[in-house]
């Protein structure tokens, strides 16, 4: 059954990984980018980012929580306490991550998008991104350590 936590603790982490790097690229990159751009084109890139962003974000979002949760529950029927606790940590974490990204950043994103494929500048675009922004380090940091609270229930599983 050791085999089983760290299989489930691998996929959580490799699909925590993508939104964390994910996150990370809009955090270091995107940003400052986004801030050395006129409006028009902010809001295309950024409407256009997003469309895909939700079309093909949510597998590894919700392969991370589901694998997650699995791994939570797997590592205490097994006895694997401490790597229960440590997933369950992750899990935490990625659950705050997603009320963050619903209540915040997807009506955001929701707003970019039309604006973009309608070919309009929303009047508030830069005070959309920057309440977007806001998150943005934030959202990055709690993938960050939901990534490394599911590597360390690889190490605590076999422990």
């Amino acid at each position: 059954m050791i085999v089983l936590v760290d299989v489930l603790a691998i996929v959580a982490a490799l699909a925590t990984a993508v939104i964390f790097g994910t996150d990370t690229l809009g955090a270091l990159v995107m940003r400052p980018t986004y801030a050395g751009v006129d409006d028009a084109t902010m809001t295309r890139v950024v409407g256009l980012s997003h469309r895909y962003g939700n079309a093909r974000m949510p597998v590894p979002g919700i392969l991370s929580v589901v694998a997650g949760a699995v791994t939570v529950l797997t590592a205490f029927l097994t006895g694997r306490s401490a790597a229960g606790v440590t997933a369950a940590i992750a899990l935490l974490l990625l659950l705050t991550w997603l009320v963050l990204f619903n209540r915040i950043s997807l009506p955001i994103n929701k707003v970019f998008i039309e604006a973009a494929e309608s070919g309009r500048v929303p009047a508030d675009a830069r005070r959309l991104q920057e309440r977007w922004d806001s998150i943005i380090n934030l959202r990055a940091a709690l993938q960050g350590v939901a990534l490394l609270g599911f590597c360390l229930t690889l190490a605590l599983a076999a422990a």
